[in-house]
């Protein structure tokens, strides 16, 4: 699980380890169950992604999770994919409410990047706000990784995001679309607080020039 911080990482090209969870219609309770929402911090939830499918009990707020039972044949706990940094999923991933602590959950993993072949639209724009960056591929393409993962353990994949390309062990390179802001955010390390306060200076010359032309607005 990743440390308490309150900034996002700039995102570089990297090879990471693939993790392949072949299952469709993953919902956000899948990712991260409603008893975490309690929590108030937006950091430390790595400890129970996938907490219903990790673990043999029912986790709590606060429980020491390295003390309790894993369910061995979850991929997540198989020894190839304790440190993957991508995750092969199937169809509509992240589907069902739209709670922000899924995304927060696999970042805090290491998670960094997610391909499907489709994400549910308000997930996905939580990830991108995030840190994480999901990746739409043709559904034959993500039935052809899907079989890569099984055949090659672990399977390791490049991502260049910059480049916008997808880039596995044997050379086949997959390009993704990406909105042209989220990507500028994600390269810089920006959320959109930090892309508001590049315009503080504008801001605040706004705020002086309405206190001039209409004082009545400001009273001291």
């Amino acid at each position: 699980m990743s440390t308490e911080t309150s900034e996002l990482k700039n995102f570089e090209t990297f090879s990471g380890v693939v993790a392949p969870l072949d299952r469709a219609n993953v919902d956000t309770d899948a990712i991260l169950p409603k008893q975490y929402m309690k929590l108030i911090s937006k950091y430390g939830y790595g400890d129970y992604l996938f907490d219903n499918w990790r673990y043999e009990d029912e986790g709590q707020p606060g429980d020491d999770c390295s003390l309790r039972p894993l369910a061995k044949d979850f991929v997540l706990n198989k020894a190839s994919f304790r440190s993957a940094q991508i995750l092969l999923c199937r169809e509509n991933f992240g589907c069902g409410s739209s709670r922000e602590h899924a995304p927060w959950a696999l970042r805090d993993f290491g998670i960094k990047v997610l391909i499907s072949s489709s994400f549910a639209e308000i997930f996905q724009g939580n990830c991108l706000k995030n840190g994480l960056l999901p990746v739409v591929l043709a559904k034959s393409r993500v039935d052809q990784l899907f079989d890569l993962a099984e055949a090659e353990l672990p399977l390791t994949l490049t991502v260049d995001l910059l480049g916008q390309r997808v880039v596995s062990s044997d050379g086949e390179v997959d390009i993704f679309e990406i909105d042209a802001f989220r990507k500028k955010c994600l390269l810089e390390g920006l959320d959109e607080i930090s892309v508001a306060l590049e315009h503080a200076n504008d801001v605040r010359a706004y705020e002086l020039r309405r206190r001039l032309s209409e004082p009545w607005l400001f009273p001291e």
